[in-house]
């Protein structure tokens, strides 16, 4: 299990790394502008993913984050800060996976919602999480940015997987 959480946190920082510089083709204002979403435009979902990885890395990590106030925060306005601090949290989260102890999988996190209701979740399910809340907003940013000029990426998990093994 400790492999496959170690092959996610690539495959974000990847699929990341390959929306964002599709995005970048895209003006400030057309980042900006209102679409269909759950959080409605580029920027605020992109936004709302730093939010939420910075919040349940900081829980993992037991290191508070202080500025993460609300899910739908918007942590960078700018979007070269935004994609800088998106980078910056893909290693982050790659190094942590990394350096998981595979018996820290089966242990139970013990936190509160932002809310501050109590929980407790293994961590395994945590990760598992992360990673497919990740894909579920990048995949409606992705539907997003259909709607614009700039060709969506393909984020398929295999096409990341051939090219990391064809090195």
């Amino acid at each position: 299990m400790k492999s496959y959480f170690d092959s996610l946190a690539r495959y974000n920082r990847w699929a990341n790394r390959r929306f964002y510089d599709a995005v970048a083709s895209l003006s400030a204002d057309e980042i900006a502008a209102p679409r269909i979403g759950f959080f409605p435009s580029l920027l605020k979902t992109l936004n709302h993913l730093v939010v939420t990885d910075r919040i349940w890395l900081s829980r993992l990590t037991a290191t508070p984050d202080t500025e993460a106030k609300a899910l739908d925060q918007i942590i960078a306005a700018d979007f070269a800060d935004l994609s800088a601090q998106r980078a910056a949290l893909d290693a982050r989260i790659v190094d942590f996976v990394q350096g998981l102890a595979p018996a820290r999988l089966s242990e139970t996190l013990v936190y509160k919602t932002m809310a501050g209701m109590p929980y407790e979740t293994p961590v395994n399910m945590v990760l598992a999480h992360m990673f497919n809340h990740q894909t579920h907003h990048r995949g409606q940013a992705h539907g997003m940015l259909s709607g614009t000029t700039v060709p969506p990426p393909s984020l398929d998990m295999i096409v990341f997987l051939r090219e990391e093994a064809a090195g």
